[in-house]
């Protein structure tokens, strides 16, 4: 429809593409201070972005453009619009009916929705176009916009009359609705799309990578730590399948939460009022159930003018799960960078410190680290505001699901940053192994484990009297069971214990872990 048949992708590769179509009551740039502006850089380049999800990060959150953009949200409300009016000519009650090339013509106004679309919108919002005045309203200019293209389609198809007299449909768009039962579905197809098509292929790839580590190194023994102290040995593969079976628990979550999106259309205070004033006897509830399901979303029948979004501030909540087991990953594997459990491959041509050349930094998770941070925030902010409104509607919500997709783009940049460090990293071995033999104490545990199975009440305190705060190794231990009155086999049984031989069922755990993260319970 309209452009250069290249679609709204076209409009959405250059992360600034929509500069010129900002909010007019501040369009007036103010005179740069001196030496401010910088010769040559136009707004458009994504070197003079405001935020670095579109400036430093935009190959990175390029992927959610077309579902977190103002165009996406204009085709999505295109879309509800669309099928809205595609039901009411199926009633029986109005007087308007389409047939089925109407029907695929109405419905190619989203489908091959493109860039001149977009700026369409726009111009009609804030300028005026196609003899319309300005709206100053998003929404309203979305029913000018069908105006001007179910003209258009007339205009195109004399020859069959799919659109007779398209005319006739204007009063039929957005009959009965408030602007909130097209944005609430729009922004909710929107959202269900990015996390779907977008966020949860980037935790896949995390716990992918993961669950290739935990295979590849289920039987490597490494030193455990609790409270930064040694603790009993375990393998990195079962530290690190800890991991990928918290993230596929997570990310099932996100998806229920997802499938579980809901969306109401009831008019201006969730009543039907305006349409059981036009028709008393049309089921309007069944309308709107029809539409809302045919949408893909769960149908919210009890609203006020706003969809209660209990359900997007689950989303959040739930995003936010998955963010908190990669904050702890990625804190896990800086440290493991530190103790130098984990090298990391040199990139050819990076630097990693720019006073110091020798360093390879764990940046990646770093910079995870920060961006799921600020992705949480925005998260919990989000969770909390959406689900309160003062009686039945205030705007201040408006601007703030505008949000959303700055909450996910930091989702998204700290997924790929943490599957970028866990691509770089290799366990190094031959330190995990060495810190396990200077550190004999951690046997402690399993002698007086089968001490006491021999029945010896003193069994802990005589192992604590040995190794409490204290040097020891394994001779030490060796003396020890010397001493005791206890049967030959076990004291060959304890004389045989070593620290990289004591992972108990470690290795089984980590071989429990299937290529979707999800744990075996045998």
């Amino acid at each position: 429809m309209g452009g250069d048949g290249r679609g709204i992708d076209t409009l959405l590769r250059a992360p600034a593409a929509l500069a010129s179509m900002t909010d007019t009551t501040a369009s007036t740039d103010p005179e740069p201070a001196a030496g401010g502006a910088i010769p040559g850089l136009s707004r458009e380049n994504p070197l003079a972005a405001v935020s670095p999800i579109d400036g430093r990060y935009a190959g990175r959150t390029a992927p959610l453009s077309p579902y977190m953009s103002e165009a996406a949200l204009m085709r999505a409300r295109t879309r509800v619009e669309v099928e809205y009016l595609i039901e009411l000519a199926a009633l029986s009650a109005t007087p308007i009916d389409l047939d089925d090339d109407a029907v695929s013509a109405l419905r190619d106004c989203y489908e091959s929705f493109t860039g001149d679309d977009a700026r369409l919108i726009k111009r009609l919002e804030t300028e005026g176009a196609a003899g319309y005045a300005a709206t100053n309203h998003d929404v309203k200019a979305i029913e000018y916009f069908l105006r001007v293209r179910l003209t258009e389609i007339e205009e195109e198809d004399d020859s069959t009359g799919h659109i007779a007299d398209a005319e006739t449909l204007f009063p039929w768009i957005h009959f009965g609705l408030t602007s909130e039962d097209v944005n609430n579905l729009a922004q909710r197809l929107l959202i269900a799309s990015a996390v779907h098509e977008v966020l949860v292929p980037a935790i896949r790839a995390v716990r992918d990578a993961l669950v290739e580590l935990t295979h590849e190194h289920r039987d490597t023994p490494m030193l455990a730590r609790t409270h930064g102290q040694p603790a009993t040995p375990t393998t990195f593969g079962k530290e690190t399948a800890v991991y990928a079976a918290r993230i596929g628990r997570a990310l099932g979550r996100v998806e229920a939460a997802t499938d579980d999106l809901s969306g109401k259309l009831a008019g201006a205070s969730g009543t039907y009022a305006a349409h059981v004033a036009a028709y008393p006897d049309v089921d309007w509830q069944g309308v709107s159930r029809s539409v809302v399901s045919r949408l893909g979303l769960d149908h919210q029948p009890l609203a006020t003018q706003v969809n209660p979004c209990d359900d997007l501030a689950a989303l959040f909540d739930a995003l936010r799960g998955v963010n908190n087991v990669l904050l702890d990953l990625d804190v896990d594997a800086w440290l493991y960078v530190s103790n130098r459990y984990l090298g990391q491959r040199a990139v050819e041509g990076e630097t990693g410190s720019s006073t110091m050349p020798h360093k390879v930094n764990p940046i990646d998770f770093e910079n995870s680290e920060g961006n799921l941070s600020k992705a949480n925030s925005d998260l919990s902010f989000l969770a909390d505001y959406v689900t309160t409104s003062r009686l039945q509607r205030d705007l201040s919500d408006s601007t703030v699901k505008r949000n959303v997709g700055v909450a996910f783009a930091h989702c998204l940049i700290g997924y790929s940053k943490t599957a970028d460090g866990l691509s770089k990293v290799v366990p190094n071995e031959v330190v995990m192994r060495e810190e396990l033999e200077a550190t004999p104490e951690v046997i402690g545990e399993a002698v007086q484990t089968i001490l006491r199975r021999e029945g010896d009440t003193e069994a802990y305190e005589r192992v604590k009297a040995l190794s409490r705060g204290s040097r020891v190794d394994l001779e030490d231990f060796r003396a020890l069971f010397d001493d005791l009155d206890i049967d030959p086999a076990v004291r060959e049984e304890l004389r045989a214990l070593t620290p990289a031989g004591y992972t108990g069922i470690a290795a089984d755990l980590a071989g429990s872990i299937d290529g979707a993260g999800v744990e075996a319970d045998e």
